[in-house]
């Protein structure tokens, strides 16, 4: 019987991946101060020379998890939206959506590494630019997804409006699990947008 063999390059790259989503994980679980480079080589399944090899230090680590994390936050979002009815509804759905993504893990990850960021010269300089990317591409699909054009007087300050209601939300949530209080303050934004932004159609129908 004939071995495959996987080669050298795809070996690295799911060794890289685990190391990336052990990273991820225990930024979630233990927060930026409790995540070290033993525990993570530890969850990986990954030998601690072949993570040193990779990634020397714990800055090295995290910041090339920070990339990783955009990249699941932003399919994360994109596949959520995918889901979204139309029609009646479709300002609440797109709402408890935000919601969801802002109070979900991935967005616990990311929050540790604002703090982090924020008196860490090298991290903040990994973190900052890849947070301004999502920040842009969760405004430019919140406007396609809500069907608003910006050009309209106002348009933009309430989508912007409802980023930091969902991101304010997601923090509130890591202290305790907040999803009931979430729902309805989401539903009552949903009708409020809906009234500022399709102001012929208050009741959100079809046509």
């Amino acid at each position: 019987m004939t071995t495959t063999r996987v080669p050298q390059e795809e070996r690295t790259r799911a060794m890289r991946q685990r190391l990336m989503d052990a990273t991820v994980e225990l930024l979630v679980e233990k927060g930026f101060g409790g995540t070290t480079t033993t525990l993570v080589s530890e969850r990986a399944g990954v030998s601690r020379g072949a993570q040193l090899h990779h990634f020397p230090t714990k800055n090295d680590l995290v910041v090339a998890a920070v990339g990783h994390l955009t990249a699941i936050r932003g399919s994360d979002l994109e596949a959520a939206a995918a889901k979204l009815p139309a029609g009646r509804g479709r300002t609440e759905a797109v709402m408890q959506m935000l919601g969801d993504h802002f109070a979900s893990p991935v967005f616990t990850a990311a929050l540790e590494l604002w703090v982090a960021a924020r008196t860490d010269p090298g991290l903040h300089e990994a973190v900052a630019p890849l947070e301004q990317h999502v920040g842009r591409e969760t405004h430019r699909l919140t406007v396609e997804l809500l069907g608003v054009d910006e050009a309209q007087p106002g348009v933009r300050e309430l989508v912007q409006a409802t980023l930091d209601l969902v991101r304010g939300l997601g923090l509130a949530n890591t202290l305790g699990d907040d999803a009931r209080r979430r729902r309805r303050i989401l539903t009552e934004w949903a009708r409020t947008l809906d009234a500022a932004l399709h102001p012929a159609d208050p009741q959100g129908e079809d046509g």
